[in-house]
């Protein structure tokens, strides 16, 4: 199973849709949480290529975007064949 990774905040829809997405896949992931913690959100920026909304997600170190390039990705046949790597 690859690496999955998710930057979040609390009480943030598109967090939620992202995460819901992942676990209906079967997918397990670490959540960071960014809420209140700048240098936490400095990472996720730095890691991001700039972007700072969340959620931001990861697949084994490989920058997906956020909820909708994550469910994008999906609609296209991209996430799982991602999700499959071992």
């Amino acid at each position: 199973m690859p690496k999955v990774e998710i930057y979040t905040t609390l009480f943030c829809p598109f967090c939620i849709r992202a995460k819901r997405l992942l676990r209906r896949k079967g997918a397990s992931f670490e959540e960071f949480d960014v809420t209140m913690k700048p240098n936490a959100r400095a990472a996720m920026r730095e890691r991001a290529g700039g972007a700072h909304t969340v959620p931001q997600i990861f697949i084994d170190g490989e920058h997906i975007g956020g909820c909708d390039e994550l469910h994008a990705l999906d609609a296209a046949g991209g996430l799982d064949p991602l999700l499959a790597r071992a």
